[in-house]
């Protein structure tokens, strides 16, 4: 049997804000954007290439806004992750060797709200 990992309920405080930044700076693609009862909205929104979503919304049980911390997003190349990045008017800032060993490279930054993710690039053998 497998338990595969599909969505993760991202807390924040303005559900629109949330939706555009995600979408507008980081490329995600918007799968869902529904009310399917009042005063409950489903946002769903997925990674370029991932098998993993985020859900932002109201009337759904979660953590303050900002809260999540150690989200991870694993690429390729993290230098053309960062152009990409940039091109769409964000700056997650300057990638950081972790491990010169095995070229673990990261980086690091938050959501408006302050939910904290990482890009990992790793070419270890």
């Amino acid at each position: 049997m497998d338990w595969k990992l599909e969505v993760v309920l991202v807390p924040v405080a303005d559900v629109d804000r949330a939706r555009d930044f995600y979408v507008d700076r980081l490329g995600f693609v918007l799968d869902h954007d529904v009310t399917p009862a009042p005063g409950t909205r489903f946002v769903q929104l997925t990674p370029p290439g991932s098998a993993c979503s985020i859900v932002i919304g109201t009337g759904m049980p979660q953590s303050p806004p900002g809260s999540l911390k150690g989200l991870q997003l694993v690429v390729d190349d993290i230098e053309a992750a960062r152009d990409a990045l940039l091109a769409r008017g964000f700056d997650p800032g300057t990638p950081v060797v972790m491990s010169p060993r095995d070229g673990g490279t990261f980086l690091y930054f938050s959501d408006l709200d302050g939910n904290g993710w990482a890009v990992q690039q790793y070419r270890g053998g």
